[in-house]
C-alpha cells in the first residue's frame, strides 16, 4: 500500500496488530462477520414496514427491495475500498480520517455514533414490546432492560462467544423465515394468489417510478447495520480482504431475503396497496394480517417470538459495533482515553462496550416508559448513519484521487461509483422526516463545537510547548 494511512504505518497498516501488541484479537471468521452483519440487519426486517412500502410503491414492493439493494451496493463497494486502505476498528470514522482528514473523521465518527448508539436502543425496545405482548404481567421496560443486560454480558464475554451465540439466533430467524416461505408457497399452490403474479414487480394499475423511488428512500433503512462488519476489521482472521467480501456478501444475502419474503407476502396480502394507503393505521400490522389470513395464527406467534429474540441480538451486534467505534475514537484521543483499553482476558474493549451499553440502556428504558418512545427514537436513528455514509463516499474520492494513492486512480471505481453512492444518500436524507433532520442538525452542531474545543486545546498546548 503506497504512502501512509493517517498515522497508520508498519504493522498496523498491514493489519498485523494483535493481542500481544495491546490491540484487538483476530479471531473472527468470514462466517462470523456475515453473522454480525445479518444479525444487525435482521433477516425479517421488512415485516414492520411491509404495509408502508406496499402503499408507497403502489404494490411494487419486491422491485423496491431489488432497487434498494442496488442503491446500497454503492455504499457496500465504498466500504470494501476503504477497509483495504485502513484495516482498523472504527469503520467510517477511520475511513473519513484517512481520506479527508482528522476533522472530517471526527464528524463521521460523531454522526455514526448517533446511529450506532440509538439503533440498538430501538432494537431492544422492539424486543421489550414483543416480550410484553407475550407476557403482559411484566412491564415492557423490564424486558427491555433485561435484553440489554443479557446481550451486554455476551459482548463482554468475548467476540467469539457473542458470534457463536449470534449464529444460533440467526439460524433460528432463518428457520422461521423458511417456514414462512414454505407455508406461503403451499398456500399459493393450493389456493392461488390474491393478485397477479407480476404485481409485486410491476405494481397495481401499472408501474410508477416516482412511487417506487419514494418507497426505496424508506426501504434502504432496512439495510442499516451491514456496515457494522467494517468495525471488526482488527478482529477478522484473514484481514481486510475478508472483511470487504463479508460486507458485500451480507448486503446481497439480505437483499435476496427481503425481495423473496415481500414478493410472497404481497401475493397473499388481503388488502391492496390502495386500501393500505387509505388506511395508514393498518400499515404497521399488514404483514401479520397477511400471515393470519393466509396461513394462521400459529405462524403469527412464531414470527412474533422470532422478532423478539432477533431484535435483542440485532442490538447485540449494534452494541458491539458501537463499542468498537468508541474504542477507535478514544485511541485517537477524540474521546476519553479510558475507553481505548482492551481487556486482557476477553480481548474486547470492555470500557467502550460498557459506555455504549450505558447510553443504550438509558435511551431504551426511557423510550419503553413512554407511549411515543418508539416514534421518538426511530425518527432520529437514520440521519447519523446516512451522514456517515456520505462522508464514506467522499473518503473514497479523497483518498484515491487526492491524498494517498500513487499513480492514476480508476475514474469508474474511485470517482463515479462513490459519487453515485453520495447522490443516493443525499436523496434519502432529503426524504427524511423534519424531526430527524432537526435532531441530526443539532447533533452535528454539538459535534462541531466539541471539535472546535479540541482544536483550541491542542493549539494552546502547542503554543505552550513553543
Amino acid at each position: 500500500m503506497p504512502g501512509t494511512v493517517g498515522d497508520i504505518t508498519g504493522d498496523e497498516a498491514d493489519g498485523s496488530t494483535g493481542a500481544d501488541a495491546g490491540g484487538l484479537r483476530r479471531t473472527l471468521t468470514f462466517r462470523d462477520l456475515v453473522v454480525y452483519g445479518l444479525l444487525f440487519i435482521a433477516p425479517m426486517a421488512p415485516v414492520g414496514i411491509f404495509g408502508t412500502l406496499q402503499a408507497k410503491s403502489h404494490g411494487a414492493i419486491a422491485v423496491v427491495y431489488l432497487v434498494a439493494t442496488v442503491a446500497m451496493a454503492f455504499t457496500a463497494y465504498s466500504y470494501a475500498q476503504m477497509v483495504r486502505v485502513a484495516p482498523r476498528a472504527g469503520s467510517v470514522y477511520t475511513y473519513a480520517r484517512v481520506g479527508l482528514g482528522d476533522g472530517a473523521g471526527f464528524v463521521a465518527g460523531w454522526m455514526a455514533m448517533l446511529d450506532y448508539l440509538l439503533i440498538p436502543a430501538v432494537a431492544y425496545l422492539f424486543s421489550g414490546i414483543a416480550m410484553h405482548a407475550l407476557v403482559p404481567s411484566v412491564d415492557q421496560w423490564v424486558w427491555t432492560a433485561l435484553a440489554v443486560a443479557v446481550t451486554t454480558l455476551l459482548n463482554l464475554w468475548g467476540v467469539r462467544v457473542a458470534a457463536v451465540v449470534g449464529f444460533a439466533v440467526l439460524a433460528l430467524e432463518i428457520v422461521v423465515l423458511a417456514v414462512f416461505v414454505v407455508a406461503a408457497v403451499v398456500e399459493l399452490a393450493a389456493h392461488g394468489a390474491q393478485r397477479g403474479w407480476a404485481v409485486p414487480l410491476t405494481g397495481e394499475g401499472g408501474f410508477s417510478l416516482p412511487a417506487v423511488l419514494s418507497a426505496v428512500s424508506v426501504a434502504v433503512l432496512s439495510y442499516l447495520g451491514f456496515d457494522a462488519i467494517a468495525s471488526f476489521a482488527e478482529e477478522a482472521a484473514g484481514g481486510a480482504t475478508r472483511v470487504a467480501r463479508a460486507v458485500i456478501t451480507c448486503l446481497v444475502v439480505a437483499g435476496v431475503l427481503f425481495a423473496v419474503q415481500t414478493y410472497l407476502a404481497a401475493l397473499l396480502a388481503p388488502m391492496t396497496a390502495a386500501e393500505l394507503a387509505a388506511r395508514p393505521g393498518e400499515q404497521g400490522d399488514a404483514f401479520y394480517a397477511t400471515v393470519d389470513s393466509a396461513v394462521g395464527g400459529w405462524l403469527h406467534d412464531l414470527v412474533a417470538v422470532s422478532k423478539a429474540i432477533g431484535a435483542a441480538f440485532a442490538a447485540l451486534a449494534g452494541q458491539a459495533a458501537a463499542g468498537r467505534l468508541l474504542f477507535a475514537m478514544a485511541r485517537d484521543r477524540r474521546l476519553p482515553g479510558a475507553m481505548s483499553k482492551v481487556d486482557a482476558g476477553s480481548g474486547v474493549p470492555r470500557r467502550a462496550l460498557l459506555g455504549a451499553a450505558a447510553v443504550t440502556l438509558v435511551a431504551a428504558v426511557w423510550a419503553a416508559r413512554r407511549d411515543d418512545g418508539l416514534d421518538q427514537l426511530s425518527s432520529v436513528v437514520n440521519v447519523g448513519a446516512l451522514t456517515a455514509f456520505a462522508l464514506l463516499h467522499a473518503s473514497v474520492i479523497g483518498w484515491f484521487r487526492f491524498r494517498g494513492r500513487a499513480g492514476t486512480p480508476s475514474v469508474l471505481r474511485h470517482v463515479v461509483v462513490p459519487s453515485l453512492g453520495l447522490a443516493v444518500v443525499a436523496a434519502v436524507l432529503v426524504e427524511a422526516s423534519p424531526t430527524a433532520q432537526i435532531v441530526g442538525g443539532i447533533w452535528m452542531a454539538v459535534g462541531l463545537a466539541v471539535l472546535a474545543v479540541q482544536y483550541g486545546s491542542r493549539a494552546r498546548a502547542g503554543a505552550a510547548r513553543g
